[in-house]
């Protein structure tokens, strides 16, 4: 998957916006970031749940923990060059409805 796709991905969402936090693409749902690119575009992040996030550490090697307290509690770095695009797709929808929920 290229940052392109990561991206074409990300903006399908409704209401999604893409902006920018220290120096990188984010992507936003009224105004909450459920998704980022890397500096360099070559991994991305999706904000998940703890438990999201174990679901997809058994079954796709590409994704890992962010470092820290960002990690445990659900972001989950996705490396591109190896990952699937349904496994980043699924991700993005639960991170994008988390998001999207807690905005109402």
């Amino acid at each position: 998957m290229t940052a392109d796709e990561f991206r074409e991905i990300a903006l399908g969402f409704p209401d999604t916006e893409e902006r920018s936090h220290m120096q990188h693409p984010d992507f936003r749902v009224s105004g909450k970031i459920f998704a980022t690119l890397g500096p360099d575009e070559t991994w991305g992040m999706a904000k998940l749940t703890p438990t999201q996030q174990q679901d997809f550490l058994r079954i796709a090697p590409a994704f890992k923990p962010a470092s820290g307290k960002w990690g445990e509690g659900g972001a989950t770095i996705i490396t591109l060059a190896d990952a699937d695009e349904s496994d980043v797709r699924s991700a993005r929808s639960l991170a994008w409805n988390k998001v999207a929920n807690q905005a109402k």
